[in-house]
């Protein structure tokens, strides 16, 4: 028995656009669809409920090699399924990351307990040990949280773009347009999907100011840079077709002229990019990290930094701070200039 995840062509207001459904025979598997439609109607993204989907996906294949079935029962269910479920990923000839194996067991995690959210001592309570969770820097009150099983995912560190890459790369751009999507991720710390999502009703350039959707559907207002305004007015004055459809960043030339850039356009355009410039770990998210560190080292605070990138926890904006050796003896040399102490008396 093999499974598929399926878009649904018409979907309903009380059904996930997409469904795990058995391949030769179309029927759905009842209790992943149910978790989706659960999450559907609590209007997540239809992104988050693609990856959910093929999260799903990839367990209900390996649950079917076990028991022959995509069907789950309380009487299957033991406190070691997913961690079984966990060695089986480990033991594979080619192993996914750690960050992938977290997020398929979560979601299986989920989808089982939406199922069966009243079995004592089984899967939906096995792993989950309470333990009290201090808010970073001790901010806020103290709370309990769950532990989960979790494999532990190796700290990655993204090294920023210098000055001189940033340089040659923002310089290889011809159009007001292309200069104005990578302002806004430079400058303004925008994810490439924020971008894209812009209309022109968001930017406010009377007020300085753009709105942006972030994840989840979340509303924030930016600044706007001297320089990102003058590039985007001078786009939508100069180069933006008439007519065209509602998006603000939209495509120049050929059939597409006037639709909305799609996140495949924008990547071939950073491609082009970087191969004619031979800066290779120029893309959207570099440029997102850039913008933190320059931000960090201008001396923000990170309250403001997490605001600026819409981020829901301040653990989440640490991610992106990256101090060298250089900047910490640079910060401790300025603050040892400025504390006021006895001068020790040098013997003679």
């Amino acid at each position: 028995m093999k499974f598929r995840v399926i878009r649904l062509k018409t979907p309903s207001g009380a059904h996930s656009p997409y469904q795990v459904v058995e391949q030769l025979t179309g029927r759905g598997v009842g209790w992943i669809n149910r978790y989706l439609d659960r999450d559907y109607v609590r209007r997540l993204a239809d992104k988050s409920l693609y990856s959910y989907a093929h999260s799903l996906l990839h367990f209900v294949r390996w649950w079917e090699s076990i028991h022959h079935t995509g069907d789950i029962s309380l009487a299957d269910l033991t406190e070691s399924t997913l961690l079984d479920y966990v060695r089986f990923q480990s033991g594979l000839q080619r192993k996914p990351s750690a960050s992938t194996i977290n997020d398929r067991v979560a979601a299986s995690d989920r989808a089982i307990r939406n199922e069966f959210p009243d079995a004592p001592g089984q899967v939906a309570h096995g792993f989950h040990q309470p333990f009290l969770h201090r808010r970073p820097m001790g901010l806020g009150r103290p709370r309990f949280e769950l532990s989960r099983l979790r494999v532990k995912e190796p700290r990655l560190t993204i090294v920023p773009l210098s000055v001189d890459e940033v340089a040659r790369f923002w310089t290889s751009f011809r159009t007001a347009r292309d200069l104005a999507i990578v302002g806004l991720m430079l400058m303004h710390g925008l994810r490439s999907a924020e971008v894209l999502a812009l209309n022109p009703q968001d930017v406010l350039l009377s007020e300085g100011q753009l709105r942006v959707r972030g994840k989840g559907s979340k509303l924030r207002f930016l600044p706007l840079a001297p320089e990102t305004t003058q590039l985007i007015d001078h786009y939508l004055r100069l180069e933006r077709p008439d007519p065209c459809s509602a998006a603000l960043f939209v495509v120049l030339k050929g059939p597409a002229r006037g639709q909305r850039m799609t996140p495949a356009g924008l990547r071939s355009l950073f491609r082009h990019h970087r191969r004619t410039t031979g800066i290779q770990l120029a893309n959207p998210h570099r440029f997102r990290h850039t913008f933190a560190s320059d931000m960090v080292r201008a001396g923000i605070s990170l309250p403001a930094l997490m605001q600026l990138m819409g981020h829901a926890d301040i653990q989440t904006t640490l991610h992106y701070v990256q101090v060298s050796p250089q900047d910490v003896y640079l910060q401790y040399a300025r603050a040892a200039a400025q504390c006021i102490r006895p001068q020790p008396r040098i013997p003679s």
